[in-house]
């Protein structure tokens, strides 16, 4: 439609809504969550940050909003990288899940030598 045959009106929708990415970038343990919080705070798009952990209040602690909690317990895993595998084991559903949503491509970023990143 035309305003007086000069300009035509412009109607603003607003944001698409953001779909899934299908890249994800996903922290896990101390180490990793630490090079994700990183990235998301400098702003890095076009990709889904996750971070996944035993401790529970990392993830809490954390501004990246897609969280996924490594076992029941969220203490952490004591620098004990069984009790962390045993902990992602307990959550595989949950983790099949979060990458079953049009994910194509994951990037693993994780601290060895700890407990989470290195045993999960």
């Amino acid at each position: 439609m035309l305003d007086n045959g000069n300009a035509p009106h412009i109607l603003d929708f607003g944001e698409p809504e953001k779909e899934n990415s299908i890249i994800k970038v996903i922290g896990v343990g101390g180490g990793g969550g630490n090079a994700v919080n990183h990235m998301y705070r400098e702003g890095i798009h076009d990709v889904t940050f996750v971070l996944c952990n035993t401790d529970n209040q990392a993830l809490n602690d954390s501004p990246v909003p897609v969280h996924l909690q490594l076992g029941k317990e969220g203490l952490g895993a004591g620098n004990k990288p069984a009790k962390a595998r045993q902990a992602a084991e307990e959550t595989l559903e949950d983790i099949k899940n979060m990458l079953n949503d049009g994910t194509k491509m994951a990037f693993i970023t994780a601290g060895m030598g700890g407990g989470t990143g290195t045993g999960a």
